[in-house]
């Protein structure tokens, strides 16, 4: 196997420094976030910045959204591209890091975008990797739990190859993910390109769109107007779900590694769907009941990360409870809710 040069500089040692020499004796270090107006990918943004990177983020806005990062000035430290990954990419000047989010993410997403969601997980990822070997940068490939399909092994670690169902209305999303991991590993490996692979699991927070279909803005939007909750089969399938500070945390640390095989990176406490639904019900006081509709395809019964590598090689845990995250997500929901009705 070829192995990458490893640089004497970067944004790796940049980090490693305390804050203050970092800043005086280190060039300011470039991340590209593709994706970067995404629910995940505008939060990495912040966190970015808040670590002194410059950071352009690359968006075609069809999920992503602008309000996630019309806080963040355009200048000398952000920089934002609307552009389809699925078309090459050039970008003048040096960038040490590129951590590429970009792809519909939500069931209602890659079901209204079915070939859209496999080309940016192939063109797309193509593209990401060949511009990170030009710039002879670190890429992150934001993966997901999804390459697990509904998982015969519980919980699931990094060696488990999956259980996938590539004709069902989920496999555009699980095997774009699948192939962009093998993509991955093939630049790593025959073009000694710099890359890691994040297995993300089921992430919530501010900014997620209310109706995305996924389980918890959903949950919360139904309860703040106090209609009922809609969970699907009996509610006992499970899910793992992390607040997006912990992740971005998570995903951070693992860019900054030497790390080159997947990790997963997810809040391991179990819950059912309808714990959950009982749990925002709770969190926002609301009058709403549960209501139970019927399973859809291929709906997975379980979700649990094993995050043991995840901590042995990165010192990474999540540290916020789900009630916890639920109210620090309430007040942007609420926001976003009367916005809707002005």
């Amino acid at each position: 196997m070829f192995k990458p040069k490893k640089r004497s500089y970067g944004f790796r040692k940049a980090i490693q420094e305390p804050s203050w020499r970092a800043s005086t004796l280190i060039p300011v270090a470039t991340a590209v976030v593709t994706g970067g107006a995404g629910f995940l990918g505008s939060h990495l943004c912040d966190y970015l910045l808040a670590q002194n990177h410059r950071v352009i983020a690359v968006d075609n806005l069809d999920t992503g959204s602008l309000q996630n990062v019309e806080h963040l000035e355009e200048g000398d430290t952000f920089t934002f591209i609307n552009h389809d990954l699925t078309k090459h990419i050039e970008i003048s000047e040096p960038v040490e890091v590129i951590f590429h989010a970009a792809s519909p993410a939500s069931p209602i997403d890659y079901a209204r975008l079915p070939l859209h969601t496999l080309k940016v997980g192939s063109y797309g990822t193509h593209n990401a990797l060949g511009l990170a070997k030009f710039k002879r940068a670190r890429l992150l490939l934001f993966s997901t739990s999804e390459v697990y399909g509904d998982p015969q092994v519980h919980p699931q670690p990094e060696t488990y190859w999956g259980n996938v169902n590539p004709i069902g209305p989920r496999g555009v999303y699980d095997e774009a993910k699948r192939y962009a991991e093998a993509l991955t590993m093939a630049y790593h490996r025959q073009q000694g390109v710099d890359t890691a692979i994040a297995r993300i699991f089921n992430t919530y927070g501010p900014r997620m769109r209310p109706h995305d279909g996924r389980a918890i803005p959903t949950f919360v939007r139904q309860a703040l107007e106090d209609k009922p909750l809609t969970v699907f089969g009996d509610g006992s399938q499970t899910r793992s779900f992390c607040y997006v500070d912990d992740m971005v945390r998570g995903l951070y640390a693992l860019a900054m590694s030497d790390e080159h095989l997947p990790v997963n990176l997810g809040n391991p406490t179990e819950l059912s769907l309808l714990e959950m639904a009982q749990t925002v019900i709770r969190v926002t006081s609301s009058k709403s009941e549960i209501v139970f509709e019927a399973l859809p395809v291929d709906d997975p019964q379980v979700r649990q990360p094993d995050i043991t590598r995840a901590h042995q090689v990165l010192g990474w845990k999540p540290e916020i409870g789900i009630e916890e995250g639920l109210r620090r997500m309430l007040p942007s929901t609420e926001r976003e809710a009367e916005s809707v009705h002005v």
